[in-house]
C-alpha cells in the first residue's frame, strides 16, 4: 500500500476511534481468520465428545450420529489450523514448530496437541471402526474402490471374531483416551486467550472452560443440522429418539455453557478492576449486536426457551403431545441460531479484545474486508470446505446403518 493510500486509510480508521489510544492500536492484528479458528477446532470437539457418549457410555439412541460424528470432526480437524496458516506471513515455516519446540509458547505448543488429536485419538479410532468393513467392501467390489479400500485396511484383513472383538476394545480405549484429549484440544485454545495477563478481556481463569464447554454445545448443534441433512439428502427417516437425544444433551450443555458466562460476568463485576469500565463501555457499543442480541438472545436465551417448549427434554410431552415435524422444525432453527451464537462468541472475544486500548481510555474499530486474505469470502470459504472434505470421507467411509429405513418404504408400509 502507497504512502498516501496508507495515510488515507490510517484517517479514516480514527475518524471511528473513541477516545485515546496508542497509535500501534488503530488497526487490529487479529482479524475474520483468528475468529474461524476457534470456532472450528470447538466443533471437533463437540462432535467427538458427542460420538464418545455412544462408545464408551452407552448411549444407544445416538447409534445413528455415531459414525458421522467421527467423520464431521475429522473434516473439521483438517481445516481447523489452515486459518492459523492463512494468517501467517510465512506459513511454510509452520512445521519448524515441531523440529524446534518452545515449551514456553501456548501458540507453539498447540502444535503438538493437534498432531496428537488428530493422528492418535481420530485416525486411530476411525481405522478401527472401520478396519472390518473396509475388508469387507474391498471384497465386494471391484475397480479402484476396491484397492483403495484395501489400501486402507494397512494389510490387516483378518475378520474373525475375536479379531473384531479385539478392535472393539482398542477402538474404545482411544475413545476413552479421546475424551480428556478433546478437552484438552479446546480447553486449551481457550488458554492461549486466558493466559494473557494484560488484556482484561482475555485474562480469567474461567475462558478455557467456557470455551470447553461452548465447543460442547457447537459440536452437538451441528451433529444436529448434518444429522438431518444427511437423512433428507439420502431420503431416510429421521431417527426422532435419536434426535430428541440430540436435543436433551443440547439442553444441558447449553444450561452449563450459559451458567459459566454468567458467573463470569458476574465474577468481573463484583472484582470491579479499573479495566470494568472500558469494559462497560465495550459491552455498551462495540460488541452490543454481536453480543447482547447474537450471543446472548439469539443464540442463548432463544434456544433455551425453545428446547424447554417444544423438546422432551422436561417430559413435556407427558402433557401435550407435540408433532413430530413441529420439532424437527425446531431443531432446524435452535441449531442454527446456537452456531451464530457460538460464532458471536469467538467473534466478541478475538475482535472484541483488541477493540479497547491498553490505555483503557477509548476503543477502535474492526473493519472487515470482503476481499484478501482476511477478508469475509476466505473466512466463508473455510467455514464452508470442511462440509465438503465431509461428503468426500463419506462417500469413501459411508456411516450409515443397514437398519436405516427410507420415507419410500414408510410411505409403502
Amino acid at each position: 500500500m502507497e504512502s498516501a493510500e496508507l495515510y488515507a486509510h490510517l484517517h479514516l480508521v480514527l475518524k471511528q476511534v473513541t477516545g485515546y489510544i496508542y497509535p500501534n492500536e488503530a488497526e487490529l492484528h487479529w482479524g475474520l481468520l483468528v475468529v474461524v479458528y476457534p470456532y472450528l477446532t470447538g466443533l471437533v470437539a463437540g462432535a467427538f465428545i458427542l460420538a464418545s457418549l455412544e462408545r464408551v457410555f452407552n448411549v444407544k439412541a445416538l447409534e445413528p450420529t455415531y459414525r458421522l460424528s467421527l467423520l464431521t470432526a475429522l473434516a473439521f480437524m483438517i481445516v481447523a489450523p489452515v486459518p492459523l496458516l492463512a494468517h501467517l506471513g510465512h506459513p511454510e515455516r509452520a512445521f519448524e514448530i515441531f523440529l524446534t519446540p518452545h515449551l514456553q509458547s501456548a501458540m507453539a505448543m498447540f502444535g503438538f496437541v493437534y498432531a496428537w488429536y488428530l493422528g492418535v485419538v481420530l485416525l486411530l479410532e476411525i481405522w478401527f471402526d472401520y478396519r472390518k468393513d473396509m475388508v469387507v467392501w474391498a471384497g465386494q467390489e471391484r475397480g479402484w474402490r476396491r484397492w483403495l479400500h484395501l489400501a486402507l485396511t494397512l494389510g490387516a484383513t483378518d475378520v474373525s471374531e475375536k479379531s473384531v472383538a479385539l478392535d472393539h476394545k482398542i477402538g474404545k480405549a482411544i475413545t476413552i483416551i479421546g475424551i480428556p484429549s478433546a478437552f484438552l484440544l479446546h480447553g486449551y485454545v481457550g488458554f492461549i486467550f486466558g493466559s494473557v495477563k494484560a488484556n482484561p478481556w482475555w485474562s480469567s481463569v474461567l475462558i478455557p472452560v467456557v470455551f470447553l464447554f461452548s465447543a460442547i454445545v457447537s459440536g452437538i448443534a451441528l451433529m444436529v443440522i448434518i444429522y438431518m441433512l444427511s437423512c433428507m439428502l439420502r431420503w431416510k427417516k429421521v431417527d426422532m429418539p435419536c434426535l430428541d437425544t440430540l436435543a436433551t444433551y443440547l439442553f444441558y450443555a447449553l444450561v452449563i455453557d450459559f451458567s459459566l458466562e454468567m458467573l463470569d460476568f458476574i465474577h468481573r463485576l463484583y472484582e470491579a478492576e479499573e479495566s470494568i469500565k472500558i469494559l462497560s463501555q465495550l459491552i455498551s457499543s462495540k460488541l452490543f449486536i454481536s453480543l447482547v442480541i447474537l450471543q446472548l438472545f439469539m443464540g442463548t436465551v432463544l434456544p433455551l426457551v425453545s428446547l424447554v417448549l417444544f423438546s422432551p427434554v422436561l417430559h413435556r410431552r407427558a402433557l401435550v403431545q407435540i408433532p413430530d415435524e413441529l420439532r424437527r422444525m425446531m431443531y432446524w432453527g435452535v441449531a442454527i441460531l446456537i452456531q451464530l451464537g457460538i460464532f458471536s462468541t469467538r467473534w466478541n472475544v478475538v475482535v472484541g479484545g483488541q477493540l479497547f486500548s491498553k490505555s483503557l481510555r477509548g476503543l477502535t474499530v474492526y473493519k472487515m474486508e470482503l476481499l484478501g486474505l482476511e477478508g469475509l469470502l476466505m473466512g466463508g470459504f473455510l467455514l464452508v470446505l470442511p462440509l465438503f472434505i465431509l461428503a468426500l470421507l463419506i462417500w469413501i467411509l459411508p456411516p450409515w446403518s443397514d437398519k436405516e429405513v427410507s420415507m419410500q418404504e414408510v410411505a409403502q408400509g
